[in-house]
């Protein structure tokens, strides 16, 4: 949890230099695109507060009201962060589609398109650290910010792509990046909202659960898997599984199946949260 704080941090400032970047060359070089993906980084500062805020809060141990530990608060942050992101998006909608439709006779500086593409490249590392991160340390809410840093690196690009047409003189060009721009933050809003509320109401991916059920049934002693339930509690996963055993097993034997499956989850699945309950289970 405190190695995610860290590439919280390397997010939130990384925004806070690209904000104030593009949003003072937007102004000075009359690049709508641009200024859209400033505004849109100024609230991915508020985004990446948010994961901060719900990964320390996941880090309190557990108290008796909460038993299981605080871990879902990494899933709010990231639904608080999918709700900010959406704001901004349909903002940079809106203005964009206005301003279509108004017209401009000024072309944005081709400089405003430089700073765009190094803007981009900055957050495509910010991405593959927080990426990476992410995937060692099994955070939801960091796994989120990557996805937002992603994001971010191809609105710049699409804000670069934007500005270099409007300065050949198709100055509507840049207005229609800036739509381009609104569009791929509320997609990735929806990406994110989606995933939290999904894991949040304990849904669970399909595939994954097979591939469970199939580690689960080659222990040795399972003649059959009775039901299988996971659910997602912010980066951990949690398993309650009923296994049917031969009913001339004693105790112990039982007890060592029960045993078995929880170090194969923790070994293959690097899940330490399961719950077997052993059947009898008469064989003909």
């Amino acid at each position: 949890m405190r190695k995610g704080e860290k590439g919280a941090w390397v997010s939130i400032v990384a925004y806070l230099v690209l904000s104030a970047a593009k949003l003072a060359a937007g102004y000075f070089f009359a690049s709508e695109a641009l200024t859209a993906d400033g505004f849109n980084n100024l609230t991915d500062i508020v985004a990446s507060f948010a994961v901060l805020i719900g990964l320390r809060i996941a880090q309190k141990p557990p108290d008796k009201d909460h038993p299981y530990g605080h871990f879902r608060a990494e899933t709010i942050a990231s639904l608080i962060a999918s709700f900010i992101m959406a704001t901004v998006g349909l903002q940079v909608l809106i203005s964009s589609v206005q301003s279509l439709f108004k017209g401009r006779e000024e072309a944005p500086n081709i400089l405003s398109a430089v700073v765009a593409i190094l803007s981009a490249i900055a957050m495509y590392f910010v991405y593959r650290y927080n990426r990476n991160l992410a995937a060692k340390i099994k955070s939801q809410a960091l796994d989120a910010a990557a996805k937002d840093n992603l994001s971010d690196a191809l609105v710049s690009i699409g804000a670069a792509v934007g500005i270099g047409g409007a300065a050949l003189g198709l100055n509507w060009l840049d207005a229609v990046a800036a739509i381009v721009v609104g569009l791929i933050i509320c997609k990735t809003a929806w990406d994110i909202f989606y995933s939290s509320t999904h894991a949040l109401t304990d849904g669970f991916d399909d595939i994954e659960l097979l591939t469970l059920r199939s580690s689960i049934e080659k222990v040795e002693g399972v003649k059959s898997i009775k039901d299988l339930k996971a659910r997602v509690h912010g980066s951990h996963v949690l398993i309650d599984v009923i296994v049917l055993v031969d009913a001339k097993l004693t105790l112990v034997e039982s007890h060592r199946i029960s045993d078995e499956i929880e170090r194969r989850m923790e070994r293959k699945h690097d899940i330490m949260h399961v719950h077997v309950h052993v059947e009898p289970c008469e064989l003909a």
